[in-house]
């Protein structure tokens, strides 16, 4: 199966740091409506767009979590000089700030880049020092007075990357997590008999706490729930055998746990056996450290839901050069839609 790259490259580039999801969300409305029977977005800003079963239209309902979200920064402060200071919105390793352009969303949109302390001028223990978030400001190239015509306290910011391909992998800022809106998004597209009700969600404020998936599994209250979200990759030089989680090109994830999350075993095995099933490449994954909407999916409904997770691998996360497999990609849009095709056929009791 060949992925569509062009609408993988719109869908992650587009801005969407946590609380300012506003313009993907858009873009999602617009690409999920002809797809599905309903669409509407909740107070907090998911968007849920329900495709009904016509099989068993008075049946379970089956929820899809895949967070809009992006990793990005708020501004808290304009120095004299028209520096901006910033804080962070989702999880970041410092050292990947270094020498790296951000966009910020004011009245328009302005690049700037991250500077910090010149490595000419630091003394030997600076250099041998870890960096710290507060080290580093962006720099706009602009006096405070400029600055201030577009910029204020409270504006997001986000991250300037493309996404490029490499051999058979798409590299970008944000794989993390527009790769599921993606996912999601074309198995809905080639989703013709769906077991149960499935309400497609694209959460909010995943980055920050999985909070928009808490507040729509509440709300929609559903029997089995799978979120897709990107996980680790460590197949690079020096990891160990049992540090890799998962490994590019081995096929979608299936998940067993995260730090959040255990996975309800019948869905686990729901998952494997539909994968073998249809001959879908997977493999397992077990991410000991890292949250994901499955959490929210799985307990925040009524009676909580038989839940699980379909993860994509991804090597260096929460950076500018996320990396994916298309082949991943490709074979967790079949998982997907296979199971939402096939869920009313297994036997959940045991």
């Amino acid at each position: 199966m060949e992925i569509n790259t062009a609408l993988l490259k719109q869908i992650c580039e587009i801005a969407g740091a946590p609380g300012f999801e506003k313009r993907v969300r858009d873009l999602v409305v617009q690409l999920v409506t002809p797809l599905v029977d309903e669409v509407k977005t909740d107070n907090l800003g998911n968007v849920i767009a329900l495709k009904k079963s016509k099989r068993n239209p008075d049946g379970k309902r089956v929820m899809v979590a895949a967070h809009m979200d992006e990793i990005g920064f708020l501004v808290t402060h304009i120095d004299d000089k028209g520096f901006v200071r910033f804080h962070t919105l989702g999880g970041f390793d410092p050292k990947t700030l270094t020498a790296q352009r951000v966009i910020v969303h004011g009245k328009k949109d302005l690049i700037g880049v991250m500077g910090s302390k010149p490595i000419h001028v630091m003394t030997a223990d600076e250099k041998n020092k870890l960096p710290q978030i507060t080290d580093f400001f962006i720099d706009m190239g602009m006096s405070k007075e400029e600055v201030e015509k577009y910029i204020k306290v409270g504006d997001p910011i986000t991250r300037d990357r493309e996404l490029i391909e490499m051999g058979n992998c798409v590299n970008c800022k944000s794989i993390d997590n527009r790769v599921a809106v993606f996912i999601l998004i074309e198995a809905l597209r080639l989703l013709e008999h769906p077991a149960y009700d499935v309400y497609a969600t694209f959460t909010v404020q995943e980055e920050v706490g999985i909070r928009g998936a808490n507040v729509a599994a509440h709300g929609i209250n559903p029997d089995f729930g799978i979120a897709l979200d990107t996980t680790i990759a460590f197949d690079v030089p020096g990891a160990q055998p049992h540090e890799k989680v998962t490994e590019l090109g081995k096929g979608a994830a299936i998940k067993i746990m995260d730090a959040s999350t255990i996975c309800d075993f019948r869905m686990v095995s729901f998952m494997k056996v539909t994968a073998d099933k249809y001959q879908i490449a997977w493999q397992p994954e077990i991410l000991t450290a890292g949250g994901t909407d499955t959490a929210g999916v799985q307990r925040m409904g009524k009676q909580g839901a038989i839940a699980g997770a379909i993860s994509i691998p991804t090597r260096h996360l929460h950076q500018v050069i996320e990396m994916a497999d298309k082949s991943d990609i490709a074979n967790s849009i079949i998982l997907l839609k296979a199971c939402l095709e096939d869920m009313d056929s297994f036997d959940w009791s045991h």
